[in-house]
């Protein structure tokens, strides 16, 4: 099973992200993840975007395109792998077909996580106190400036993906403000799970 997550920033991706791996048993692959992975095993790519990272800089697509596709060369994703936070761009879903076709695999399905945004400052709020509640540390991007930046940076650049995908047939659309159970049966129920 090969899936792409959509959504915003606090759409849930990231819960059922963990959910998926567990009921699938296939790795979640998040560039974040990744880009520190290759960096930490100073591969060829990560010796790369090690040096761009250590100048303050943005790491360019061509280097985050090919960790990825290193990636997904690795064993444990040989029965399938969730994209989640990636691909960002138009670019990186490109190079995602790219990659994949190469390999002589497809994707599955693209699961957009549809959402209000203004009730998700609200879950973000909560997120933050729940976090104090409980003495962790709150996330950085728990902070309801900082998240209206990434969510009008995800209009933006990721936003057009919804369209790339629903013009190619593979865009499935889940209600992102149900409870988690009730996303997570509804995602079933697109995979036949």
């Amino acid at each position: 099973m090969r899936l792409i997550l959509l959504g915003p920033p606090g759409a849930g991706k990231g819960t059922q992200s963990q959910i998926l791996v567990e009921r699938l048993g296939i790795p979640q692959l998040s560039t974040g993840d990744m880009l520190r992975a290759a960096v930490k095993a100073e591969t060829e790519i990560g010796k790369r975007a090690k040096a761009v990272m250590d100048a303050g800089e943005l790491v360019s697509d061509e280097i985050v395109n090919a960790i990825v596709a290193e990636r997904i060369d690795q064993a444990d994703c040989a029965n399938g792998f969730i994209l989640d936070g990636y691909p960002r761009t138009l670019v990186q879903a490109d190079a995602v077909e790219t990659m994949l076709s190469e390999r002589g695999i497809k994707l599955d399905a693209v699961i957009e996580l549809v959402v209000d945004d203004k009730a998700l400052v609200g879950r973000i709020l909560n997120r933050a106190e729940e976090a104090k509640a409980a003495g962790q540390p709150v996330r950085k991007d728990d902070n309801p400036e900082v998240f209206e930046e990434r969510l009008r940076e995800y209009y933006k650049k990721t936003a057009p993906l919804i369209g790339y995908y629903y013009a190619k047939g593979q865009l499935r659309s889940v209600d992102g403000m149900a409870s988690v159970s009730e996303v997570t049966g509804a995602i079933a129920g697109i995979l036949g799970k």
